[in-house]
């Protein structure tokens, strides 16, 4: 069947309730960035792409350029796509002159962990019954990786 281009809103871009959202101008006042989503086949979720997409004058300005920066996820599945989900957001960072950093293996939890944490970020595997609790090596991962982020943008004075 034929695809048709035009879109309609079918909400508004910012809900009037819920989880928090960034604007541009958080990017020039923060002195780091983590950005996360869930996996969609192996890539970050559209909202996050969309915005990312609209980051032109953000670019050509060097706002993020030297802020240290990383990024998490989450999957239903063990093979779910989180390495790759984690990989196509570090790409626009990298373009945009952050400092990407990810989780060493000399973190124990990395070699102990049954379900998310990688070294190129934090992770979740939700199972299939979608469980919103990480393990104690996913959480004990993503505070490592967060504690990294802003130990850096202290040293850095970002």
């Amino acid at each position: 069947p034929p695809v048709s281009v035009a879109t309609q809103t079918a909400a508004p871009p910012v809900p009037e309730e819920g989880a928090p959202y960034v604007v541009h101008q958080d990017l020039v006042d923060c002195a780091g960035l983590i950005l996360g989503s869930p996996t969609r086949f192996g890539n970050m979720a559209a909202p996050l792409k969309h915005f990312i997409d609209g980051l032109g004058a953000e670019w050509a300005s060097g706002t993020l350029v030297g802020k240290p920066a990383a990024v998490f996820t989450s999957t239903a599945t063990m093979h779910g796509g989180q390495e790759a989900t984690l990989l196509s957001m570090m790409i626009p960072l990298l373009h945009h002159g952050c400092l990407v950093a990810g989780i060493p293996y000399t973190e124990a939890a990395l070699h102990a962990t049954r379900g998310g944490g990688t070294p190129y970020g934090a992770s979740h595997v939700a199972g299939m019954q979608d469980d919103p609790q990480p393990s104690d090596d996913e959480a004990l991962l993503a505070r490592v990786l967060g504690r990294r982020i802003a130990q850096f943008a202290v040293k850095l004075g970002t």
